[in-house]
Protein backbone atom coordinates (compact mmCIF):
# COMPACT_ATOMS: atom_id res chain seq x y z
CA UNK A 1 0.00 0.00 0.00
CA UNK A 2 1.40 3.25 -1.00
CA UNK A 3 0.71 6.68 1.18
CA UNK A 4 0.81 9.76 -0.75
CA UNK A 5 2.17 12.65 1.47
CA UNK A 6 0.17 15.71 0.93
CA UNK A 7 1.64 19.20 0.89
CA UNK A 8 -1.09 20.70 3.48
CA UNK A 9 -1.37 20.47 7.22
CA UNK A 10 -4.82 19.37 8.75
CA UNK A 11 -6.88 22.17 9.44
CA UNK A 12 -6.31 24.25 12.35
CA UNK A 13 -9.18 25.07 15.00
CA UNK A 14 -10.99 23.12 18.06
CA UNK A 15 -14.35 24.84 17.46
CA UNK A 16 -16.51 23.12 15.65
CA UNK A 17 -17.79 26.41 13.69
CA UNK A 18 -14.15 27.25 13.23
CA UNK A 19 -13.43 24.40 11.40
CA UNK A 20 -16.30 24.16 9.69
CA UNK A 21 -15.75 27.59 7.91
CA UNK A 22 -12.68 26.67 6.78
CA UNK A 23 -13.54 23.55 4.96
CA UNK A 24 -16.45 25.53 3.48
CA UNK A 25 -14.02 28.22 2.06
CA UNK A 26 -12.14 25.55 0.85
CA UNK A 27 -15.20 24.05 -0.87
CA UNK A 28 -16.11 27.38 -2.22
CA UNK A 29 -12.84 27.81 -3.76
CA UNK A 30 -13.12 24.39 -5.68
CA UNK A 31 -16.87 25.67 -6.72
CA UNK A 32 -15.82 28.77 -8.26
CA UNK A 33 -13.35 27.08 -10.69
CA UNK A 34 -15.76 24.72 -12.29
CA UNK A 35 -18.01 26.44 -14.49
CA UNK A 36 -21.25 24.66 -13.72
CA UNK A 37 -22.95 24.29 -10.33
CA UNK A 38 -21.83 20.70 -8.79
CA UNK A 39 -18.13 21.92 -7.87
CA UNK A 40 -15.56 18.61 -8.96
CA UNK A 41 -11.37 18.50 -9.09
CA UNK A 42 -9.75 16.34 -12.07
CA UNK A 43 -7.54 13.08 -10.26
CA UNK A 44 -4.32 12.13 -11.58
CA UNK A 45 -5.33 8.65 -11.00
CA UNK A 46 -8.47 8.86 -12.92
CA UNK A 47 -6.49 10.26 -16.11
CA UNK A 48 -8.08 13.76 -15.53
CA UNK A 49 -11.58 12.69 -15.12
CA UNK A 50 -14.05 14.99 -12.93
CA UNK A 51 -14.15 13.85 -9.65
CA UNK A 52 -17.11 15.46 -7.92
CA UNK A 53 -16.76 16.87 -4.07
CA UNK A 54 -20.56 17.76 -3.43
CA UNK A 55 -21.49 14.03 -1.84
CA UNK A 56 -18.95 14.76 0.83
CA UNK A 57 -21.09 17.02 2.63
CA UNK A 58 -24.13 15.23 2.50
CA UNK A 59 -22.08 12.53 3.57
CA UNK A 60 -20.58 14.69 6.45
CA UNK A 61 -24.69 15.62 7.73
CA UNK A 62 -25.10 12.50 8.86
CA UNK A 63 -22.50 11.98 11.29
CA UNK A 64 -22.47 13.77 14.62
CA UNK A 65 -20.72 16.92 15.01
CA UNK A 66 -17.09 15.10 16.58
CA UNK A 67 -16.65 13.06 13.77
CA UNK A 68 -17.76 16.10 11.34
CA UNK A 69 -14.81 18.17 13.09
CA UNK A 70 -12.10 14.71 12.82
CA UNK A 71 -13.21 14.70 8.83
CA UNK A 72 -13.89 18.41 7.90
CA UNK A 73 -10.15 18.68 9.51
CA UNK A 74 -8.62 16.38 6.66
CA UNK A 75 -10.46 18.31 3.62
CA UNK A 76 -7.56 20.17 2.10
CA UNK A 77 -5.86 16.92 2.47
CA UNK A 78 -7.86 14.86 1.10
CA UNK A 79 -8.60 17.13 -2.25
CA UNK A 80 -4.71 17.47 -2.96
CA UNK A 81 -4.55 13.66 -2.41
CA UNK A 82 -7.46 13.08 -5.38
CA UNK A 83 -5.92 15.74 -7.55
CA UNK A 84 -2.32 14.32 -7.27
CA UNK A 85 -1.66 11.00 -6.12
CA UNK A 86 -0.43 8.16 -8.79
CA UNK A 87 -0.43 5.24 -6.24
CA UNK A 88 -2.99 2.59 -7.11
CA UNK A 89 -6.21 2.58 -5.10
CA UNK A 90 -7.81 -0.48 -2.91
CA UNK A 91 -11.15 -1.11 -4.88
CA UNK A 92 -13.93 -3.25 -3.64
CA UNK A 93 -17.35 -3.89 -5.37
CA UNK A 94 -20.37 -5.42 -3.27
CA UNK A 95 -21.08 -8.44 -4.20
CA UNK A 96 -25.49 -7.12 -4.69
CA UNK A 97 -24.70 -4.22 -7.31
CA UNK A 98 -21.37 -4.74 -9.18
CA UNK A 99 -21.78 -1.01 -11.03
CA UNK A 100 -20.69 0.43 -7.60
CA UNK A 101 -16.92 0.34 -6.97
CA UNK A 102 -15.48 1.97 -3.88
CA UNK A 103 -11.71 3.17 -4.16
CA UNK A 104 -9.96 3.71 -1.16
CA UNK A 105 -6.57 5.89 -0.98
CA UNK A 106 -4.36 6.74 1.54
CA UNK A 107 -2.49 9.84 2.65
CA UNK A 108 -0.29 11.46 5.15
CA UNK A 109 -0.89 15.32 5.82
CA UNK A 110 2.06 17.00 6.09
CA UNK A 111 1.91 17.03 10.70
CA UNK A 112 2.26 13.31 10.20
CA UNK A 113 -1.68 12.37 10.65
CA UNK A 114 -2.30 9.12 8.28
CA UNK A 115 -6.05 9.07 6.76
CA UNK A 116 -8.12 7.50 3.88
CA UNK A 117 -10.09 8.77 0.88
CA UNK A 118 -13.33 7.37 -0.54
CA UNK A 119 -13.88 7.80 -4.01
CA UNK A 120 -17.63 5.60 -5.31
CA UNK A 121 -17.66 5.23 -9.11
CA UNK A 122 -20.52 4.34 -10.86
CA UNK A 123 -19.58 1.88 -13.36
CA UNK A 124 -22.23 2.34 -15.51
CA UNK A 125 -22.08 5.88 -16.14
CA UNK A 126 -18.72 6.61 -15.40
CA UNK A 127 -19.14 9.02 -12.27
CA UNK A 128 -16.64 9.55 -9.74
CA UNK A 129 -17.87 11.06 -6.36
CA UNK A 130 -15.40 11.79 -3.11
CA UNK A 131 -17.69 10.68 -0.55
CA UNK A 132 -15.54 10.24 2.84
CA UNK A 133 -12.12 11.22 4.43
CA UNK A 134 -11.28 9.75 7.91
CA UNK A 135 -8.08 9.25 9.92
CA UNK A 136 -6.69 5.68 9.91
CA UNK A 137 -4.22 4.29 12.35
CA UNK A 138 -0.39 4.42 11.33
CA UNK A 139 0.22 1.42 9.36
CA UNK A 140 3.39 -0.40 9.81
Amino acid sequence: MKIYKSKYNSLPGTSHATVISLARREYHKIQKRTPRRQAYVKSKYFRKDKVFVNQFWEHLKQKHPGDQLRRAKLFTCAIDLIRHSPHLADTIYKHDNMNIGLHRFYGQTKDGLHFCVQIRENKRTGRKDFVSVFSVPKSK
